[in-house]
């Protein structure tokens, strides 16, 4: 498992982040150049976001994208339950997944699963759009998390 959330979520936070640090109506072009994102999968990002109803869309000259909102109204995991579906770090506890593990009620790591999408959920929870703004890489620049083995 390469990672728990797909790049489109990651893209649907870093457009949004976009329009939160820019006033008033912003191009889609312009946010796929400075987050050097593909315009025609912007547009499919974008598009789950204005469906969810997070960004106001506005045709023709001056025209472009704006948040609905203020940035610090939306939750991040608001964000990425519109842009994944869901915040499940697995698919049997995916509560928008049809079909039903049947394993699920003598699975051995199912509570370790089910924890670390608590304790996840509550972290994207706490954390607003507004704190994505004007702070990147805050935490310095070693990304990677995972211990060697």
């Amino acid at each position: 498992m390469a990672g728990m959330f797909s790049t489109k979520g990651m893209y649907a936070l870093r457009a949004m982040a976009d329009l939160a640090a820019h006033e008033g109506w912003v191009s889609l072009g312009d946010v796929a150049r400075r987050q050097n994102i593909s315009r025609k999968y912007l547009e499919q990002v974008i598009s789950l976001m204005h469906k969810a109803g997070y960004v106001a869309s506005q045709r023709g000259k001056g025209g472009g994208y704006q948040l609905t909102r203020k940035p610090e109204e939306y939750t991040l995991g608001e964000i990425l339950r519109a842009a994944e579906g869901s915040l499940a770090p697995v698919s049997c506890l995916d509560c928008t997944n049809e079909t039903i593990c049947p394993q699920l009620e003598t699975c051995s790591t199912v509570s370790v699963w089910r924890d670390l999408g608590r304790v996840t959920a509550g972290y994207l929870d706490s954390k607003t759009l507004a704190d994505l703004v004007g702070n990147p890489g805050a935490e310095g620049t070693e990304a990677c998390t995972a211990k060697p083995m």
